[in-house]
């Protein structure tokens, strides 16, 4: 699977980790950045992981900050990008089962580097469901449709 990632500097540590551990499950990696620890502006990098999913550049993305969440807000601002925050494995299992998630969103200052690690092991192993998601998605995509009842 070719698999897009990118942090800032508060994800940087864990992205290094996460990226080694991509290879060595065969994945292909493309990395937006950042290089390093040095501060920086999120939307910069994961902007571009995003887009690259959306593009058909990826199958999937993976974007870390401190918490995840600029992150998550940042990826679910390009359109047909479904980013999960997530912080234990139950919910990156719903994230991938219910939402059909394309994009992953890691938080480096709230979980340990053996739990991001997992987090992502199992986000990758997990199919989407479908069923009852897949109208729930549509909706998503398109509100206009969305009616109340």
């Amino acid at each position: 699977m070719k698999i897009s990632i990118g942090s800032d500097h508060a994800g940087f540590r864990y992205k290094e980790k996460i990226k080694g551990m991509l290879k060595e499950m065969g994945h292909e990696v493309l990395d937006f950045g950042t290089d390093s620890e040095e501060p920086c502006d999120y939307p910069l990098f994961i902007r571009p992981a995003a887009e690259a999913v959306v593009r058909g550049k990826a199958e999937r993305g993976i974007v870390l900050g401190g918490s995840g969440n600029g992150e998550a807000i940042t990826a679910n601002r390009i359109a047909g990008v479904r980013c999960g925050l997530c912080w234990n494995e139950q919910v990156a299992k719903w994230h991938r089962l219910h939402n059909d998630g394309n994009v992953l969103s890691l938080g480096q200052r709230t979980i340990s580097e053996e739990e991001a690690l997992h987090i992502v092991r199992v986000w990758l192993e997990t199919p989407f469901e479908g069923g009852r998601h897949v109208r729930r998605i549509y909706l998503i995509d398109h509100p206009e449709a969305a009616v109340a009842s």
